[in-house]
């Protein structure tokens, strides 16, 4: 598993900064201010500091980019980055400012952010941007190195700034999951990966395939039954909340590699299907960023950990399977297996769990790629106060979002004489006939969100938090509507 960048927090010492080696960084502002310690650093580096920020180069600088002077004399550092930055930055300019640190170099660096509010998103930036996937490279590359704050009250920061690592651990923890191949991330190890969430105080549960036979999920079994490696549902808790408040209840879609089962995919880009789970990643990514922040609120993560494999044993095309809710289903593909997996663990969550409300995250349909390409996810929600929470949170951590409709004529898609429902309604609106099936398992009175990642858990160029591969998404989201809608 990646080990986050380590970041540590200091009253600023500008006699330290003849010394320091690595990398030191400074902010300017758009209009050229620059702070006590860096008119100290100007000093130090004969004016160097302030030739670079009156130079054209400098005025061609984006606001959250850096110009870079390399071996400045007077200096034992290597380099200084002078990042143009405002003092009062927003969120976005500040991480995208601590992404592009993470890209200047992987030496120890020296932040001197002491005129600068924000650190603690700078930090995040740049320890997000500094993650990498080599747990199965022989060469794994440098090591990063340690990185120093320097703030002028880093009593107050210190504390944002361990509530900024926790998420961040969150996000690297999910990546780190979707980024696994199936041959190490078999249903058995994700499961116990989250049992290993019991050291941070989560409560941790995990049912068997017996069990979920004697609760009658026939939908999810169904799923199941053409792989070698057993299914598991996982259910964390975290109580972190007043005694006796329902909790929010998070879902997610954990198929840890996708055939498609009878109705095989092709076979072209069939090894991204290892990022199949990645709804379930982003559930157990939130649990742990809530436990290491030591959130105020009653939160559950449910997960359905399934393989979809073809084989003797799988479902097939006109199967008829019978829900936990008791609905019957018509398989009419085999590749629709996300939703039934959720339609058993969202029933599950609102008879055994009783939360307030529910979100849900799957990898669900090609289509919302379609739709949305990589840059939104998907949302669907059956309350509009609700719905409006989260798309409100996930703007301001920058993660972006789409809604789509319900209606009777997309649900009507997945009428089928031969049962109750049939799992997929054609190729028309395929996201939200996917919703629609989803609608039927959640209750009436119960606030929910279906949100489809399937555009955004994994993309194949960089982003401005992460390289290519997984990013992650959805984790800083709902850390941020737990902490608004469950915290204030």
């Amino acid at each position: 598993m990646t080990d986050l960048r380590e970041i540590t927090v200091r009253d600023t010492d500008l006699e330290a900064l003849k010394e320091a080696e690595g990398r030191i960084t400074v902010f300017v502002t758009p209009e050229g201010k620059m702070s006590q310690g860096a008119r100290r650093l100007n000093r130090l580096t004969k004016g160097a500091i302030a030739r670079a920020v009156e130079s054209a180069a400098f005025e061609k600088v984006k606001v959250s980019g850096l110009m870079t002077l390399a071996w400045p004399a007077g200096l034992k550092a290597e380099a200084v980055d002078i990042v143009k930055l405002a003092r009062k930055p927003t969120i976005e300019d500040a991480r995208k400012a601590g992404a592009g640190l993470a890209k200047a170099g992987r030496t120890g660096m020296l932040l001197l952010a002491e005129g600068t509010a924000r650190a603690e998103d700078v930090a995040l930036g740049l320890a997000l941007r500094s993650y990498a996937f080599t747990d199965h490279k022989s060469d794994k590359g440098d090591a990063f190195g340690d990185v120093t704050v320097m703030v002028s009250k880093p009593d107050e920061v210190r504390p944002r700034l361990e509530t900024a690592r926790a998420v961040a651990e969150g996000v690297v923890f999910t990546r780190d999951l979707v980024s696994e191949p199936a041959n190490v991330l078999t249903t058995t190890e994700f499961a116990a990966r989250l049992e290993a969430l019991r050291d941070l105080g989560l409560e941790v549960e995990v049912i068997e395939e017996d069990r979920m036979h004697e609760l009658g999920m026939g939908a999810y079994l169904s799923v199941s039954q053409g792989s070698e490696s057993p299914a598991k549902l996982v259910v964390m808790r975290w109580k972190g909340g007043a005694e006796g408040d329902a909790p929010l209840a998070l879902v997610g879609k954990g198929v840890v590699f996708d055939t498609g089962g009878i109705s095989l995919k092709p076979a072209a880009g069939m090894e991204e299907m290892t990022m199949d789970m990645g709804g379930a990643g982003v559930v157990a990514g939130v649990m742990k960023a809530l436990a290491l922040r030591k959130a105020k609120a009653n939160v559950t993560g449910l997960v359905g950990i399934v393989e979809n494999m073809p084989d003797g044993r799988a479902s097939r095309p006109g199967d008829i399977v019978k829900s936990m809710k008791g609905d019957t289903i018509e398989i009419i593909n085999t590749d629709g297996e996300g939703r039934l997996v959720l339609a058993d663990v969202l029933w599950y969550a609102q008879e055994h769990e009783n939360p307030a409300a529910m979100v849900d995250l799957a990898t669900l349909t090609g289509a919302c790629i379609i739709a949305l390409g990589h840059e939104n996810a998907a949302y669907f929600s059956t309350d509009d106060a609700f719905g409006a929470d989260f798309a409100k949170a996930a703007k301001t951590e920058g993660e972006g979002v789409w809604p789509l409709p319900f209606g009777a004529g997309y649900a009507k898609q997945i009428e089928t004489p031969l049962a109750d429902i049939k799992n997929t309604g054609g190729r028309p609106a395929g996201t939200i006939t996917a919703a629609e099936f989803l609608k039927v398992f959640v209750k009436d009175e119960m606030p929910w969100i279906h949100i489809d990642i399937a555009g955004v858990a994994r993309v194949s160029s960089e982003t401005t938090l992460a390289p290519k591969g997984a990013t992650g998404w959805g984790v800083m989201a709902l850390n941020r509507l737990v902490a608004d809608r469950y915290e204030s």
